[in-house]
């Protein structure tokens, strides 16, 4: 059926590890398809003359510098042979449009780049003379620029700085680039004013082997803390579960004192003089509104401790399964080590590709046909007609494979603890489960992740759209259009949360049953469901205490780097180091800590399914680990005690009923 088939349907039988076919074929098809697309655009640039016009540059009159060219039809000076001519030189370098990003200048091909500053017309001639190298115009000779009256126009501005070429790209580039500094116009005065810039980048540099020592510092606190997070999630579970119960209750008595005491004190003033305490523009009405106001907040406060209270006694038996949960993903991470280097692999994948995506991004800006501006009379290489679309495209990729690339990771991920949880002998689990689930998710469910992956970008696009509209109309829209825009912005942004996390439990799901994307996420989706309450204690607490994990890695970090940064006595000079070791800190934690949520997460869809079709009877024996099993037995045994409770509250009704039967009946005796 397709994904939302309303047709009756076979009642699922979860056979985990069987069964293995190819999924969502024809989504894989479509993404090949896709990848066939964006190749296709990168070798239209390369064909086209793109990237070479980007790697090489080009002239203000359309020639590529370092080879021979083709005369372009109603430009001047276009098709000359610059095999010689292998730097771009611009006339005026620091003649930048910050908002178009480019600069404004004419470019020209030349054979050298000025070696020294060049002050006069005579310095370039000289220039010209001795290198070989003319820096005007094509069209002026080089003995006569200091006579020419076009000079002032086809000539660089004077005095030229001294410049030296980019290494890859060719550019003369100035050696002295503070005639940049006017498009930041704070950070010169921020530096001109105390230096303190300076003071920054010194003391960055200084402690650079410091740096990178906490660097890995926080690298190797992450990899200990998902193992040793099975220990202490115990404790930190009931510590926030105290801290959450107590600021609440107190909170609301807070609410409450406030209330009456300014309920008293209103009572107090108002039996004084009226004239003496009324306010000119309208007596005490503020000081009723504040009280009033004060009751709400208070009313409220109770309604959501007295909420709160009622989910921490129906969720307190479930928070025990969040602690398990955790003791047993950290097992998980003992047994698959390799789990760690999940995290890395993704880095590796999608900053690949990123480079990959910009580079092509840079091609499609130099690709194109040649137009020349009337206002500056110079050639630009612009997309039109359908090519245009190129670029669209190219962005639509850039969110559909980076997607498609974290739904690999997560794929990977759930199979990996799904191997892992299946197996009840732990000991014959395969050399590498990592490896395994890798080779299954490249053989039979790409399309699976493509579909999924895409589904994600359905969302994202629009949200990413509203986004810049948003940006771009700053200032202009009403109020009403604001808001509009922003709660729009918002709903698609939970929207595309949600279905990450039914992404995540669909790709777990496909990972057990080998089920298509739809069926996986209908099946898991009524797993869920079935498991509301099981899932928001998982959700809440399990995520506060990863990021309470979190806190505690940079927090330690944090502390090695000022012990480690002490020796160094002017603040200022470590200030930065230590921010930029914290934002790293955060960062690799938050990478290696999210693969343990999504642990969490699978293992939990694999222990609702454990407990709905397994009994722990012979046949139908339970896959679960022991701390697991230990969990399930607690609840029975407690669902036990309830029950024979309530059969000893009832017994004696039964026996003062059975009493009064006999009372009733006609006696035996007499016969």
């Amino acid at each position: 059926m397709g994904c939302c088939g309303s047709a009756e349907r076979t009642k699922r039988e979860w056979k985990p590890l069987e069964d293995r076919s190819c999924t969502d074929l024809p989504w894989f098809l479509l993404f090949t398809l896709f990848l066939v697309g964006m190749c296709g655009i990168c070798g239209f640039t390369i064909a086209t003359g793109g990237a070479a016009r980007l790697v090489f540059g080009y002239d203000s009159y359309g020639n590529t510098c370092g080879q021979r060219n083709e005369p372009i039809e109603g430009v001047r000076l276009s098709g000359l042979d610059h095999t010689d001519r292998k730097f771009v030189f611009f006339l005026d370098p620091c003649n930048i449009d910050i908002i178009q990003r480019k600069i404004k200048s004419m470019a020209l091909c030349v054979s050298q780049c000025p070696t020294e500053e060049l002050l006069t017309y005579y310095d370039l001639k000289r220039f010209a003379m001795m290198n070989g190298s003319e820096l005007c115009s094509y069209e002026l000779p080089g003995h006569k620029y200091p006579s020419l009256p076009e000079r002032f126009d086809k000539c660089p501005k004077l005095p030229v700085p001294e410049s030296k070429a980019l290494p890859v790209f060719n550019r003369c580039t100035p050696v002295d680039i503070s005639c940049y500094a006017k498009f930041a116009e704070a950070v010169v005065t921020f530096v001109s004013d105390n230096s303190m810039l300076n003071r920054l980048i010194a003391g960055v540099a200084a402690s650079k082997e410091i740096i990178v020592g906490l660097c890995l510092l926080a690298l190797v606190l992450s990899m200990i803390l998902m193992v040793i997070i099975r220990y202490i999630s115990a404790v930190l579970v009931w510590i926030l579960t105290a801290l959450v119960v107590l600021g609440s209750l107190g909170g609301t008595s807070v609410l409450w004192w406030l209330y009456i005491d300014y309920r008293m004190t209103m009572n107090e003033t108002m039996t004084k003089d009226l004239t003496e305490t009324e306010e000119p523009n309208g007596g005490m009405k503020p000081t009723k509104d504040h009280a009033q106001g004060l009751l709400i907040y208070a009313v409220s406060a109770t309604v959501f401790t007295g909420i709160l209270l009622l989910l921490m006694l129906f969720m307190r038996k479930r928070v025990a399964l969040t602690i398990a949960l955790f003791h047993v993903a950290g097992k998980v991470f003992i047994h698959l080590p390799l789990l760690a280097l999940q995290p890395f692999c993704t880095f590796l994948a999608l900053s690949l590709f990123w480079v990959y995506w910009i580079m092509v991004l840079l091609f499609l800006g130099t690709t194109g046909n040649p137009e020349k501006n009337e206002d500056t009379g110079l050639v630009e290489f612009r997309l039109s007609g359908a090519l245009q679309y190129m670029t669209w495209y190219h962005a639509v990729g850039l969110i559909w494979i980076s997607e498609f690339i974290l739904a690999c990771q997560q794929m990977t991920v759930a199979g990996a603890v799904v191997t892992y949880y299946f197996t009840r002998d732990k000991t014959k689990l395969p050399v590498t489960p990592i490896l395994s689930s890798v080779l299954r998710l490249v053989r039979y469910h790409l399309g699976t992740v493509a579909k999924g992956s895409f589904i994600i970008t359905l969302v994202k696009i629009p949200r990413l759209i509203l986004m810049y509209i948003h940006n771009q109309l700053k200032g202009k829209e009403n109020a009403c259009a604001r808001c509009m825009l922003k709660a729009c912005i918002c709903c698609l942004w939970c929207l595309e949360k949600c279905l990450n996390y039914l992404n995540q439990n669909a790709y777990a799901a496909t990972a057990i049953n080998s089920t298509s994307f739809c069926t996986s996420a209908r099946d898991a989706f009524m797993i869920l469901v079935e498991n509301a309450l099981r899932v928001a204690t998982i959700n809440t607490v399990g995520d506060f205490v990863l990021f309470l994990g979190k806190v505690l890695i940079v927090t330690c970090t944090a502390f090695a780097g000022v012990l480690a940064l002490n020796y160094q006595r002017d603040y200022t000079e470590w200030v930065l180091p230590l921010i930029i070791v914290c934002l790293f800190a955060f960062l690799v934690a938050h990478c290696f800590l999210s693969i343990f949520e999504i642990v969490v997460d699978v293992l939990f869809l694999c222990f609702a399914i454990d407990t709905k079709y397994n009994n722990g009877t012979p046949g139908r024996e339970f896959y679960m680990d022991k701390a697991l099993m230990e969990f399930v037995e607690n609840s029975r045994r407690s669902m036990a005690m309830e029950e024979r409770g309530r059969s000893k509250r009832a017994r004696p009704k039964e026996e003062v009923e059975l009493t009064e039967v006999k009372a009733m009946a006609p006696g035996t005796s007499s016969a």
